[in-house]
């Protein structure tokens, strides 16, 4: 069985190096629809069956963008934090129910497992993420969020989809709502999953550990899109290889002796000492670490004192480390904690705590190249060579990555949000930047994003599936 399953994925592998002369031509959105969308492009060799399938696509759509943009407006205005996203699970699942899936639920924590079995070939998953911030929306928009409510730690905080969650799972209900009404045109297994917790980086391991590619079929490709905040709508952008980084926290916690401010003399100051171990941890990226291998130990978060003139007992340092390498991984986090403890040893303090991944470790996202090859042509010929740019890696992380175990072929791809003409204000020379992902203000235009992001998951599905035989 494994056999057959690798060979199968090599031999829709080996086709997926397409030159740009050969590639199928896509036909734009049909005349009177309100996607936006450019012209597609003009490549030789056009074919039928694409084609056949991008009209469906469009045509479907045209009657689907009025819910879908009031279920992304519903979703907006009721969002709900990593771990509680009871409600927006139970909404997605009622979407996918009713579609003919068979859906099951709880998996993972609230993770969502809708399957389609569509004759035989490939098995496809698609993937949305469902949990939102804790950020108080400052929008101004009619549909803002206004919700409050406690977080794991039991604190009260405003909640905001201030990452594009809600775009992703208004382009994963219409995508499965135009795929189950097209299985005239494709073969195979799709498997949807909405995975709770990405924001705290744990739901795709939760549900992997729950069983995801053990009771679910174990799909031959997997793909996901995200809303970017930079790019404007009717863009997308994609990276071959490398996408984003390995992420680790390291928490530190500095001992020292406390003592009377006015008399340092008689304690020792873990105060000083956090100062002296927070510069020399700076060393490690600029001394340690190969000029050419991305890295970044940042160091978020600094509590320690009570008042003015008391020297305290102890100081907490909260910290982040950005690898692309395992090698370099290994090594960063070794030297944080050599860094840590020399640094005590020569204050005549005792030996700092330091503790790796308390919260949640996170791998790097590498997009298999072969599959990027395959995808990106249609998404040229769909939107226009210039409406699909390459994106340099970042050291941000995602766990989608993790989707990757046992050698599943995985691909995300970034889709603009922002108003055409917000973008270009914020292109002129001293403007305002444009809000960004996990901020207060980010407001992702609906359609056409909806639009482009349906468009862009159902023909990159679509493209992996063998055509039913008539």
């Amino acid at each position: 069985m494994l056999h057959l399953r690798a060979s199968l994925v090599a031999v829709l592998l080996s086709t997926l190096t397409v030159s740009s002369s050969g590639r199928p031509s896509i036909v734009p959105a049909p005349p009177g629809s309100s996607s936006g969308q450019p012209e597609a492009g003009k490549a030789a060799g056009p074919d039928a069956p694409i084609k056949e399938r991008v009209t469906k696509i469009d045509k479907a759509l045209d009657g689907e963008i009025p819910d879908l943009v009031a279920l992304y407006q519903h979703l907006h205005t009721n969002p709900e934090l990593s771990l509680f996203e009871v409600k927006t699970a139970a909404r997605l699942a009622d979407e996918v129910r009713k579609l003919g899936f068979d859906v099951t639920e709880k998996v993972g924590g609230n993770g969502v497992v809708a399957v389609l079995k569509n004759g035989p070939g490939p098995v496809v998953l698609l993937r949305t993420d469902m949990d939102a911030l804790p950020v108080t929306e400052q929008t101004g928009l009619a549909y803002a969020s206004k919700v409050r409510m406690k977080d794991r730690l039991g604190v009260e905080v405003g909640v905001m989809h201030a990452c594009g969650h809600d775009i992703h799972m208004a382009c994963w209900v219409g995508t499965a709502r135009v795929l189950s009404g097209m299985k005239d045109q494709w073969s195979g297994t799709l498997v949807l999953i909405a995975q709770p917790a990405e924001e705290i980086v744990a739901g795709a391991r939760m549900m992997l550990e729950d069983g995801l590619y053990k009771r679910f079929p174990k799909p031959d490709f997997a793909l996901a899109l995200h809303s970017d905040s930079l790019q404007p709508v009717g863009v997308v952008s994609y990276t071959e290889g490398l996408a984003m980084a390995n992420s680790d926290t390291v928490d530190i916690l500095v001992k020292g002796k406390g003592g009377h401010g006015a008399s340092p003399h008689t304690g020792v100051d873990p105060i000083v000492l956090s100062a002296r171990i927070i510069l020399d941890l700076q060393t490690i990226v600029s001394r340690e670490v190969n000029p050419l291998d991305p890295c970044v130990v940042t160091v978020g978060s600094i509590h320690g004192g009570t008042k003015h003139n008391i020297i305290p007992n102890e100081v907490k340092l909260q910290l982040t480390v950005r690898t692309t390498r395992t090698e370099v991984r290994d090594h960063v986090l070794k030297a944080i904690d050599r860094i840590a403890k020399a640094a005590a040893a020569g204050a005549r303090a005792p030996a700092p705590e330091v503790r790796v991944n308390l919260d949640e470790y996170t791998p790097a996202t590498f997009n298999e190249v072969a599959l990027v090859r395959k995808t990106v042509p249609l998404f040229k010929d769909l939107l226009g060579e210039k409406n699909v740019k390459t994106r340099a890696p970042v050291m941000g992380a995602e766990d989608f990555g993790r989707l990757s175990q046992g050698g599943v072929p995985i691909f995300m791809y970034f889709l603009g949000t922002v108003p055409q003409e917000k973008y270009d204000a914020a292109q002129k020379p001293d403007a305002p930047p444009l809000p960004g992902m996990h901020t207060d203000s980010y407001a992702p235009l609906p359609e056409p994003s909806i639009r482009t992001g349906v468009r862009t998951e159902c023909l990159a599905i679509m493209n992996l599936m063998p055509g039913k035989k008539q």
